[in-house]
């Protein structure tokens, strides 16, 4: 009897030993899960390149404050269209959040394709048109601008457009030859916040304009407006919003990389507790963004999952 003492004792001590050992990693996984260790962060400076439209430019500062949050540095770069793709494209900037496709940017995906990586796409659906407030109840397609003196002396034959690098502006002087408007009117470029002015001024008063236009937008929210019907398919059926990269950012910068991939969006939230406090109410981006950060912890966790 006595000889059998040290077998089950030996038995025991390792049967604690695995016990105490199954413990111990259970224990480390959740204090590396509480301390927040996961993939790793890599290269911590970050320059994301963005235009300043409506959509892009609050993601872009939502995505440099998500990104901060966990450990990098994001400088942030305001610029046109061409640049924004140009520098990722050449490895000077690391992504950006508002490549449409497969229209509005068409041109710079053929330019620049090789040289990025299509990350995440961030809306299935955005549409883009020529528009006009809903009370210009005789306009509601393209072809009603052909011929139209009535209309075209009461807005000067002007299409008010935005900034002349935007694939929407390459776009709408697309759809002016196939609807044959080009000998009549005339496309005047500047910028996303000075067509908006121009669109609230004549909009107060009730005055006809044409503008260039996109969904999701804050517009649409705070105007009742309308874009234009087009037959001929010159807008296409619609664009989604891709995040893109420059290639060797998922290698370099893991973490972000992740995130980036984790990112999820609805148009409806964006514009409302986005768009709409900066651009309509002019607040502070940083503090906008900061808002909703607080406002959607589950979402933040959701988008950082394994990082944070």
């Amino acid at each position: 009897m006595g000889r059998k003492w040290p077998f089950v004792s030996l038995v025991f001590v390792l049967a604690l030993s695995m016990l105490l050992a199954a413990c111990g990693s259970d224990s480390e996984e959740d204090n590396d899960s509480n301390t927040g260790s996961g993939i790793e962060l890599g290269q911590k400076d970050l320059t994301l390149p963005y235009v300043a439209w409506a959509r892009e430019m609050p993601v872009s500062y939502l995505y440099a404050a998500i990104l901060e949050d966990v450990g990098y540095n994001v400088e942030l770069k305001q610029v046109e269209a061409g640049p924004m793709w140009s520098s990722v494209a050449d490895g000077s900037a690391d992504f950006f959040t508002g490549a449409s496709l497969p229209v509005i940017h068409g041109e710079y995906e053929k330019k620049y394709g090789d040289d990025v990586v299509k990350v995440n796409m961030n809306d299935e659906q955005t549409l883009n048109a020529l528009t006009v407030p809903s009370y210009m109840e005789d306009v509601n397609s393209i072809e009603d601008l052909q011929n139209n003196k009535e209309l075209g002396d009461s807005v000067d034959w002007k299409i008010t457009g935005i900034d002349p690098g935007a694939g929407l502006m390459s776009n709408t002087e697309i759809a002016m030859d196939e609807y044959h408007l080009k000998d009549d009117w005339e496309l005047s470029s500047s910028s996303e916040s000075a067509m908006l002015a121009e669109l609230k001024t004549k909009y107060d008063k009730e005055e006809p304009i044409v503008v260039t236009l996109w969904t999701p937008h804050w517009a649409f929210g705070v105007w009742d407006l309308k874009m234009l019907d087009d037959p001929k398919g010159v807008y296409g059926d619609g664009d989604q919003i891709y995040t893109v990269a420059r290639k060797g950012f998922k290698e370099d910068a893991p973490a972000a990389y992740k995130i980036l991939e984790q990112y999820t969006e609805d148009p409806d939230m964006i514009a409302e507790e986005l768009m709409a406090p900066i651009f309509n109410e002019d607040q502070d981006p940083e503090d906008v963004v900061r808002e909703f950060i607080d406002n959607h912890p589950d979402l933040i966790e959701e988008w950082t999952k394994g990082v944070k």
